[in-house]
């Protein structure tokens, strides 16, 4: 990684220079620099990891229990730009007993929110088929919320060997 001099605050951003960005490819920072878009003397965002929040907030504070819940996902990802990822909950869909909502996190990216779907009885199944982007080898965890006010979950830990939205 490129050493970067500090800038002051006060300092305009006109008075950028191209080695004063550190993307990941030349064309990206003259890009930045044009647009005096890139925050001199700071780093790649390293915002801590909200899942825990994120799952607190969905869930209301109460416990999930690890059942009823199925991540496909492959174990190891060859590009963390597109992982295809299908989660399916084990339930009836029927008024009684049915899925209403499935969150999906990735506890390793800088912002963990992947993910959230919506069902009801008329969805006949819960499941959903999309593709998403990790930025490291992390864990996966989808959780969905019942009904009856009840939560389950699954996680899954998924290796990226190329780097998706951090490296």
């Amino acid at each position: 990684m490129k050493r970067r001099s500090a800038q002051r605050a006060d300092e305009p951003a006109s008075r950028l220079k191209p080695q004063d960005c550190h993307h990941s490819s030349p064309a990206a920072d003259q890009r930045c620099w044009r647009l005096a878009a890139c925050p001199v003397g700071v780093g790649p965002a390293q915002a801590a990891n909200n899942a825990q929040d994120l799952i607190k907030a969905f869930t209301g504070g109460k416990a999930a229990t690890e059942a009823k819940v199925k991540l496909d996902l492959p174990e190891i990802a060859e590009n963390g730009n597109t992982v295809p990822m299908t989660v399916t909950v084990e339930s009836p869909m029927t008024e009684a007993s049915h899925v209403t909502e499935v969150l999906v996190l990735a506890d390793g990216n800088p912002n963990a929110g992947v993910a959230t779907f919506h069902f009801s009885p008329a969805s006949g199944v819960a499941e959903a088929n999309t593709r998403i982007r990790l930025a490291t080898t992390q864990n996966i965890i989808a959780v969905a919320k019942m009904n009856d006010g009840s939560f389950v979950t699954a996680s899954k830990q998924v290796k990226v060997t190329i780097g998706g939205c951090g490296g």
